[in-house]
């Protein structure tokens, strides 16, 4: 019956998503006003009914329904709590219901609170969205019913994936889904201003908040995916430009660009077609993304399985968004205005600079991710990897670094380039002996790495440069979130140059006694031992660890067994100190009865994900200072339109 009241609230969803869109376009006729006042409460109706649908699914999977095919496939009675309900998105079906649920409660708080847009602005956004939100209903109902049934139910599930079987699962794809989503509202807020020829400072203050907020949920997804990956795989990488990697990569690229261009228009009623376009380019990029995951052209960890057919779907889909919204901006881009002029030497400027680099780092992303499908089309398989994506986006990358240095101190409009020489060549001073050091004393590391840790060093002490002369206690929270994005950059970028530069690996075959070097660690192994879990069993390394003289450290690196569905998965150990980390996998044993070992000294490569904390940091208190101003601005516009109420009776 469950799942039942599920189907049926989805159908229901989809039918006012429908009835949203339909009375959006009417409505922006004069002969339809009259239906402009349902919009706003079908649309919250619409995220209510999806969001019981998806606690539906929620229930289905923690009472183990069997009698439902996806609950079937994709769990087990014996597994534990948090994979049962984690596996309701670790799966095709379920993780296209939790995007849908995200997109409509999204579209819903739009509806319920937005009070920024011309109304007929916000109306042609919310019947954007309800046009997005169909597609992806049909997606669902037609060809991904998440409540299918089966005629005869098995005794027990087949299980989750045993890679997935992990706490990553219960916070990456989420994390992901609601950036995506959120960049789905900046779309639809694209589409629903050129609709209306509303392309200005009141629809980018609008778009800022759901932008912003999209940005730190996918810096937030994307580090929990590469911290996930780092220790889940046993691979002793962070990043392997794998293509589902990219199609998350590839929207936060364009995010960051959009987010730094709706600023500028909120604030200085600049770059109004540039916003726009890259509004649409962000989506985009989800999109291609869900075509990359989902459509089956691709074999990857990361990917769903599925027919060929669904990827057809969804390749439809996105021809008719992006597509129509295209045609949409070039029937409408002789009406966006140029907005207001800036100079050459100006903060303004130095952000179109950057993100003319982030945009070509896209396009290189872009291009080694499409160029393999491409190419095997034809018959020739080819693959593309670190030899290309680190040297050609490094192009793009260094340059932007650079300018990141020096433009936060600019001043909007116009400036003069020697107000801002003197501590922009203090920091590019330090980012050259930095630069020299590490060329002098690590010989042979390369040259990227070098100048990463170069360019690092004088970004570090570049961000804190705008809060020069200011009252910290004063300092508005949407600059305490920029300078700590920028420094979080900088940490972050020290701690890929540092585990690219200086990184050990020690591969060996050890019986228990035995002692290698790694780095500055000695590492023994001291015992094997069988351990059992609550969904696995494992065969469990000791290993004992000492750095330098220091007090030993015990490693427990373990080679798993799970029995729904049959696999293996190797679980390292990992050992973290204040410069670096020590990664311990355990594999296979030889046939002289000695257990293969390998192991990794990482100096400084926690920075990564430490850097990707502070740059969703950094956007959180960016976004709770914009909100709080809104709030404020919305708090004082409604007690003078209450005084001017008062004063005409």
């Amino acid at each position: 019956m469950i799942a039942e009241l599920g189907l049926a609230l989805l159908w229901m969803a989809a039918a006012l998503a429908a009835l949203q869109l339909i009375a959006g376009v009417l409505a922006l006729r004069p002969q339809g006003a009259q239906l402009a006042g349902i919009i706003r409460p079908v649309a919250v109706m619409q995220g209510v009914l999806v969001l019981v649908s998806f606690m539906a699914l929620i229930d289905l999977f923690l009472t183990t329904d069997l009698s439902v095919k996806l609950v079937a496939e994709n769990s087990h009675s014996a597994k534990p709590f948090i994979f049962k309900l984690a596996g309701t998105w670790g799966n095709h079906e379920g993780s296209m219901l939790l995007w849908v649920t995200i997109m409509s409660v999204a579209g819903g708080f739009v509806a319920l609170i937005e009070k920024r847009l011309r109304e007929d602005t916000l109306i042609a956004t919310l019947a954007g969205q309800a046009f997005v939100s169909l597609g992806f209903y049909a997606f669902l109902l037609l060809a991904s019913n998440p409540f299918a049934r089966l005629a005869e139910p098995p005794a027990d599930g087949n299980g989750l994936n045993p890679l997935l079987q992990d706490i990553g699962l219960a916070f990456h794809p989420p994390t992901l889904y609601v950036g995506y989503v959120g960049l789905s509202i900046a779309f639809s807020f694209a589409i629903g201003a050129l609709v209306t020829r509303d392309v200005g400072p009141a629809f980018a203050r609008a778009m800022r908040p759901w932008v912003l907020g999209a940005w730190v949920f996918l810096t937030l997804g994307i580090t929990a995916g590469s911290y996930w990956a780092y220790y889940t795989l046993g691979w002793g990488g962070w990043w392997f430009w794998d293509p589902v990697e990219n199609a998350s990569l590839m929207p936060w690229l364009a995010a960051t660009a959009l987010l730094h261009s709706v600023s500028v228009l909120a604030s200085r009623n600049a770059l109004r077609a540039w916003t726009v376009m890259l509004g649409v380019v962000a989506f985009s990029m989800s999109m291609v993304g869900t075509f990359l995951v989902r459509s089956g052209i691709l074999t990857s960890v990361h990917a769903f399985a599925v027919d060929p057919t669904r990827g057809g779907f969804i390749l439809a889909l996105l021809a008719i968004y992006i597509g129509g919204a295209l045609l949409l901006f070039g029937l409408r881009a002789s009406t966006v205005t140029e907005g207001a002029r800036f100079s050459f030497v100006s903060r303004e400027a130095a952000l179109v600079f950057n993100n003319v680099m982030l945009c070509g780092v896209l396009g290189i992303v872009l291009l080694g991710t499409l160029y393999p499908l491409l190419t095997e089309a034809f018959g020739v398989k080819v693959s593309v990897g670190p030899p290309y994506f680190n040297p050609v986006s490094a192009i793009f990358v260094l340059p932007m670094l650079a300018v990141l240095m020096v433009g936060p101190l600019l001043r909007w409009r116009q400036d003069k380039a020697g107000r801002v020489s003197a501590p922009v060549a203090v920091c590019a001073l330090l980012a050259v002996l930095v630069f020299a050091g590490v060329e002098a004393f690590a010989k042979g590391i390369g040259i990227l790495p070098a100048l990463g840790i170069g360019i690092a060093a004088g970004l570090g002490v570049a961000s804190w440069l705008p809060l020069r002369g200011r009252n910290l206690a004063r300092t508005p929270l949407p600059i305490w979130g920029m300078v700590i994005a920028h420094f979080g950059v900088a940490v972050a970028l020290f701690g890929m140059a540092s585990e690219s530069a200086f990184s050990t690996e020690r591969l060996a075959a050890m019986n228990p006694g035995d002692s290698q070097q790694v780095g500055p660690y000695t590492v023994t192994l001291t015992g094997m031992a069988p351990v059992a879990g609550p969904n696995w069993t494992a065969l469990e390394a000791t290993v004992e660890a000492r750095y330098g003289g220091a007090a030993p450290m015990i490693l427990h690196p373990q080679a798993r067994t799970f029995a729904s569905p049959p696999g293996n998965r190797t679980e390292s150990a990992l050992k973290t100190r204040w410069n670096g980390q020590l990664y311990a996998v355990l594999g296979e044993e030889g046939e002289d009865g000695r257990w293969q070992m390998r192991f990794w000294w990482k100096p400084f490569v926690p920075m990564i994900w430490y850097g990707g904390a502070l740059i969703a940091l950094g956007g959180l208190l960016a976004l709770l200072g914009r909100v709080a101003a809104d709030v404020r601005r919305l708090i004082a516009t409604d007690k003078i339109a209450y005084r001017r109420h008062r004063q005409g009776r």
